[in-house]
C-alpha cells in the first residue's frame, strides 16, 4: 500500500479507490465477494489509508493482514455509501479507480464527487503487480511444475476415439491431482476446431492424424499457471509439420529475446517476424503474451505497440500461435520471468511435437 501511494503521487493522483479484486487482495491480503454493499479502499498520498466497509464486514476486514494499518469506516444498510465515500475522498482532481469496481459502485461515486475526474488505477496497480517478488515467483515455479507434470501424464492416455470434453475433464482432474486448488480452463481444440484459439471443448470425437491443441491452467496458492501444448494423433496431415516447427522457432526466438528493459512490443515483433517471414502472418491473430499472477491474464501484454519495459520480476506467457481455418492450429505456450540476465522459463514440459494414440 505504501509503494503504491508513493506511486500515486509520483504519476499525479489524489487518491486511488479499489473494491474486491485481485488488487485487493495483493495490496492488503483480503479478499472479500465483489457484491452490492460497496468495499472501497481508499489510498491517498499524504493522507492515512482507510476502508470504507459494510458494518456486517467490520470483523472480517479487521481481521485481514491489512486490518493492522488501514482505518476502518463502516457504513450501514440504509446509509448511502456513496456520500461516506465522498467524505474520504478530495473533492477535486485525478481519482485513479481499481479496473475491477462494479460499474455501478464507479457511478455512485462520480456522482457523489462531481468535480473529480475519474481514471483507471491500472497505472499505477498494474505497474506493481507485473514485478513479482520473491515469494510470488517461488508460487509461480510450483504452478508451472504442476502443469508441467499434468501434460506429461496425459500424455500416457489415449486420445483417438474420445471427445475433446473428456480430455479436458481428464486435465482438470490432474492439474488438481497435482497441486492446484482447482482448474481454471481447460481448452482441447481438435482437427479443425484447433483453428479456433479459444475454441470451448465439446463433443467432438477425436480422430486419427488430428492436432489436438491443449491450453491449460489452474490455480495453485492464489498464483496460476497456464501452458499450451499441441499434440498430433498418428501420422501428421499435410503441412503440419512444417508449421508446427515454425511456431516451435518462433516461440524460442521470443525468448532468447526477453531480458530487461527490452519494450514488451519488441517480443511480440521477435515471434511475429519468423513466421511472417514464413508467408503465415495472416494466420498468426493474437498477441504473443500476458502476464499472469493474481489474475490468468494482467500487465504487461506482449503486443504489437506496447512500449511499457520489461523489469526482473516481470512474469508472462510466450504463445505464437498459427491457425489453418477448417484444417488445425498450432500453438506452444509457457510462462517466462524475466531475470537480471534474461529470462527464466516456468514450464519445462517438453516442446517438440508429441505423436499420441
Amino acid at each position: 500500500m505504501r509503494r503504491a501511494i508513493e506511486e500515486a503521487g509520483r504519476q499525479g493522483f489524489a487518491a486511488l479507490v479499489v473494491a474486491p479484486s485481485p488488487d485487493l487482495a495483493y495490496l492488503c491480503g483480503y479478499g472479500p465477494m465483489p457484491l452490492e454493499r460497496p468495499t472501497l479502499l481508499v489510498l491517498r498520498p499524504g493522507v492515512d489509508t482507510l476502508m470504507l466497509v459494510p458494518h456486517l464486514e467490520i470483523p472480517l476486514a479487521a481481521a485481514s493482514p491489512g486490518g493492522r494499518v488501514f482505518q476502518l469506516v463502516g457504513w450501514a444498510d440504509g446509509d448511502d455509501p456513496y456520500d461516506a465515500a465522498a467524505r474520504l475522498l478530495p473533492t477535486g482532481g485525478r481519482i485513479g479507480v481499481g479496473d475491477r469496481m462494479w460499474a455501478a459502485h464507479l457511478m455512485g461515486l462520480q456522482a457523489a464527487v462531481p468535480d473529480a475526474t475519474f481514471e483507471p488505477a491500472s497505472a499505477v496497480l498494474g505497474r506493481l503487480r507485473a514485478v513479482k517478488d520473491d515469494d510470488e515467483l517461488v508460487a509461480l515455479r510450483r504452478a508451472g511444475r504442476a502443469a508441467d507434470e499434468t501434460f506429461r501424464q496425459i500424455l500416457g492416455g489415449r486420445f483417438q476415439g474420445r471427445r475433446e470434453e473428456e480430455i479436458a475433464a481428464d486435465l482438470g482432474d490432474l492439474l488438481v491431482a497435482n497441486g492446484h486448488t482447482r482448474a481454471a480452463f481447460t481448452i482441447v481444440a481438435s482437427g479443425p476446431n484447433a483453428a479456433s484459439p479459444h475454441h470451448e471443448p465439446g463433443g467432438r470425437t477425436i480422430l486419427p492424424k488430428d492436432a489436438v491443441v491443449m491450453d491449460f491452467g489452474g490455480e495453485l496458492a492464489g498464483y496460476f499457471s497456464d501452458t499450451t501444448r499441441t499434440v498430433v494423433v498418428g501420422e501428421a496431415p499435410e503441412g503440419f509439420r512444417e508449421v508446427y516447427e515454425l511456431v516451435h522457432e518462433a516461440q524460442e526466438a521470443a525468448f532468447r529475446a526477453v531480458r530487461p528493459s527490452i519494450a514488451a512490443g519488441e517480443v511480440d515483433a521477435a515471434a511475429r517476424d519468423i513466421i511472417t517471414a514464413a508467408g503465415y502472418g495472416d494466420l498468426f491473430i493474437h498477441r504473443t503474451g500476458h502476464g499472469i499472477g493474481l489474475e490468468v491474464h494482467e500487465p504487461p501484454y506482449l503486443v504489437r505497440g506496447n512500449t511499457a519495459e520489461l523489469s526482473p520480476g516481470c512474469t508472462f506467457s510466450i504463445e505464437p500461435g498459427i491457425y489453418v481455418e477448417g484444417r488445425f492450429g498450432v500453438r506452444i505456450e509457457d510462462i517466462v520471468a524475466v531475470t537480471p540476465e534474461g529470462a527464466e522459463r516456468l514450464n519445462r514440459s517438453t516442446r517438440e511435437l508429441q505423436v499420441v494414440d
